[in-house]
């Protein structure tokens, strides 16, 4: 039996046969949701009656139309073209269908128009030849193979969704099922044991288990749907109880490598994904062994139910770094609210149960139907269902603390004013380049006004092949140029990037006394010889003002320059104070003005349209960056304000100020923007792109497109020369893809 040695150390003596055999509850009863056949569960207090009619409502529409197909030429994508979506939409639609089929039947076993939609869903999955998702497969490293191999069924995230699925599904009507239809309970429990148990039990490679490699989202997420799968479906003791200590000993490593403040270097949404699995996995232990394997006591893990409500900027928006999206949308994302707020109710976090009820809204169904999986799968439907305490509950007010330092990860949140969203909202970030899910973007800020961002973090886009590859930093959202942080570099040419691995961290890193603000050092995040020293201290100043501090010393032959990312319309302006940039925030927010002084400097903006899903849905059609340019090489020094905009009679803003059009460098796919034809970029370009100037009239399109991507060295010469048409630069991107060295992703 695996030894424990995290915070669940105690429980080793507890998880061998003969401890288990005595406190597990048998197949059939291990799992805290009603079977179908208990009648007065289901149509009594215990079910949420206003989800099962949403729900019974949604599963008849679509007994109406196909069952989704997810076709080999779609799993072949990832590797012939990067696109992993197209294959992912059909399985996660499949599971969702099933999802509601299960729900309509268990609430109505007599509809057997429900049943046969249950089963014809299992026997799809069944007969599925993988669930693996292809970015996950290792069919094409063992073998060159671009379609499953369905003797060797890789154990990864979309397998252990399955499993669970179908494990809930035999849990709470598999009585039913196998009375009218004969047989399925064997299939489910025979496809299970070949394509997840068996490989669960029998190897101890799998990267994921965080036995040889550190634990990641993927051991809790994994190890939680396992359990499930071992308690409902095993019905051999002994491998039951080897499955539920395996997978235990995966949630202890797991928790081990969570830090004391229960930040998440992933970021909030990816709190999600990791940390809310390893609760959900450790809520079914709890009622699986009735109480005797609790882990509501364990020290740290109220930290961890605290962090998102810490990591939140307003109603709808959070702190946004690594892969996590910046808003969340009206219905609450499809997150299992209902697990936060349990275990809120476990750890006696007040603060932590208000927030989670902001994700129920009353008199609506008890989860987001429109959520896909797997955020939203069966066993988390299941609990929503059935939580008593999550029907019943009030949304609050969020508790909106004023001060926020988890020193594990180097992320400081400062707000004006606890409880309100009223004023701006400093987030700074210090940390290193070898965290999870990494952007290149130690000492990254962003500021909100009244709740709403305006110097942002640019989050994710749609997961690609490249996005955990070598080609990882080709993706501009992921590059320091598209990040609120210095860019050294040379006047016309690019900008130093960040280096990648956890040698490139913030040093000296002091939070001021009243936890408002961050002083770092940035000189050693990038390459040796470029930066000798950048030291940052960003504070939240009084209730309408942010203030930005940046000291260099560079190469003799470089220029300091600092990069603002904005969301919103933005223009340039000066007045009787000097220059600014104006943004007017998304969601009409009040209006700010970004001010500079110090050593002199060119300012520019650069538009880039977005058209990736996850980007729109935060930022809407576009981001700028300001750019900041030092005339001076060596050394220098800028300060930087964000300020709330002084209310006047000119509704265009500032009384006497005088606007200057916005001045774009197109990027690829950008739709054309009418620029003055005298206006001229005086931008640096960056690591992550060639900048160059262009100028058009009316609808033509720039013939120069911000195109450079992925450069990672101090001196970068690769940019395409000025004025070269897009063809030129794009055959710069694909030399420089093949040069990128590796990065490791999830």
């Amino acid at each position: 039996m695996p030894s424990l040695q995290g915070p669940l150390a105690a429980w080793s003596p507890l998880l061998t046969p003969t401890a288990l055999a005595g406190s597990l509850r048998p197949v059939g009863s291990a799992l805290a949701i009603p079977a179908a056949q208990d009648r007065a569960a289901w149509e009594g207090a215990e079910a949420d009656e206003v989800t099962l009619v949403a729900v019974g409502q949604r599963a008849r529409e679509l007994r109406q139309q196909p069952w989704p197909t997810p076709r080999a030429s779609q799993f072949a994508r990832y590797w012939l073209d990067g696109n992993r979506t197209v294959y992912e939409e059909q399985v996660f639609t499949r599971t969702q269908r099933l999802t509601f089929a299960v729900l309509t039947a268990a609430a109505d076993p007599q509809d057997e128009a429900a049943l046969a939609e249950v089963l014809d869903g299992v026997m799809l999955l069944a007969e599925q030849s993988t669930w693996c998702w292809p970015a996950h497969d290792d069919v094409h490293t063992a073998s060159g193979g671009v379609v499953p191999d369905v003797d060797s069924p890789f154990l990864d995230l979309g397998a252990g969704e399955v499993a669970a699925a179908l494990a809930w599904c035999d849990h709470v009507l598999g009585d039913v099922l196998e009375a009218r239809y004969p047989g399925t309970r064997a299939r489910v429990r025979s496809e299970v044991r070949i394509r997840v148990l068996d490989p669960f039990l029998d190897r101890d490679d799998w990267h994921w288990l965080g036995i040889d490699t550190p634990a990641h989202n993927w051991t809790a997420w994994i190890c939680g749907n396992v359990l499930v799968a071992a308690l409902a479906l095993e019905t051999n003791p002994e491998r039951r109880a080897l499955a539920v200590a395996k997978a235990t000993a995966g949630l202890d490593r797991f928790l081990a490598v969570v830090p004391k403040d229960g930040a998440i270097d992933e970021g909030y949404g990816y709190w999600w994904a990791g940390a809310c699995r390893a609760l959900e996995a450790l809520a079914v232990l709890r009622f699986a062994t009735g109480g005797v394997l609790d882990a509501s006591k364990v020290e740290h893990l109220r930290e961890l139910v605290a962090f998102p409500h810490r990591m939140q900027v307003s109603d709808h928006w959070f702190a946004s770094f690594a892969d996590s999206p910046a808003r969340r949308t009206a219905g609450g994302d499809g997150q299992p609210w209902h697990v936060l707020h349990q275990w809120a109710g476990f750890t006696g976090d007040a603060q932590a149960a208000d927030f989670a009820s902001s994700g129920r809204a009353v008199g609506e169904p008890t989860f987001d139907l429109s959520a896909m999986p797997p955020g939203a799968g069966l066993g988390r439907a299941l609990h929503a269902v059935t939580d008593a305490a999550w029907r019943e509950v009030t949304p609050q007010a969020p508790p909106l603390p004023a001060r926020v330092w988890l020193p594990s990860t180097q992320v400081l949140l400062a707000r004006s004013t606890a409880g309100k969203s009223d004023g701006l909202t400093l987030v700074i970030k210090g940390g290193h380049n070898g965290e999870a899910h990494n952007h290149l973007d130690v000492g990254a800020l962003s500021v909100a006004v009244d709740g709403v961002p305006v110097v942002v973090d640019p989050g994710r886009a749609t997961y690609s092949a490249a996005t955990f590859s070598a080609q990882r930093y080709t993706e501009w959202v992921m590059q320091s140029g598209w990040h609120s942080l210095p860019q050294p570099g040379w006047d016309g040419e690019c900008g130093a990037s960040q280096g990648v691995g956890a040698e490139f961290g913030a040093r000296d890193v002091v939070v001021d006394p009243d936890g408002a603000g961050l002083a770092l050092e940035l000189g050693g995040t990038y390459p040796a010889g470029a930066v000798r020293s950048w030291q940052r201290h960003a504070r939240l100043a009084g209730e309408s003002l942010v203030e930005v501090t940046d000291r260099w010393q560079v190469a003799a032959e470089l220029r300091g320059a600092v990069s603002y990312v904005l969301a919103g319309e933005v223009s340039l302006g000066s007045d009787e104070g000097g220059e600014f940039a104006r943004v007017v925030p998304l969601d009409s927010a009040r209006p700010v003005l970004l001010r500079w002084n110090g050593s002199p400097v060119r300012a520019s903006l650069v538009e880039r349209g977005l058209d990736d899903p996850y980007q729109r849905s935060s930022w809407g059609e576009r981001l700028t960056r300001l750019d900041l340019v030092a005339d001076q090489t060596g050394s220098g020094e800028l300060v930087v304000s964000v300020e709330v905009e002084a209310r006047s009679a000119n509704s265009e803003g500032r009384a006497g100020a005088a606007y200057r059009p916005c001045v774009v460098i197109q990027t690829e796919r950008s739709a054309a923007r009418s620029l003055s034809a005298s206006s001229r970029s005086s931008a640096m370009a960056t690591s992550d792109h060639a900048m160059t100037s262009a100028s058009c009239s009316g609808d033509r399109t720039p013939t120069i497109v911000d195109a450079m991507r992925g450069s990672r060295t101090a001196h970068c010469r690769l940019a395409a020369p000025r004025g070269a048409p897009a063809s030129s630069h794009s055959a710069v991107i694909a030399a420089k893809a093949r040069s990128c060295s590796g990065v490791i992703g999830r």
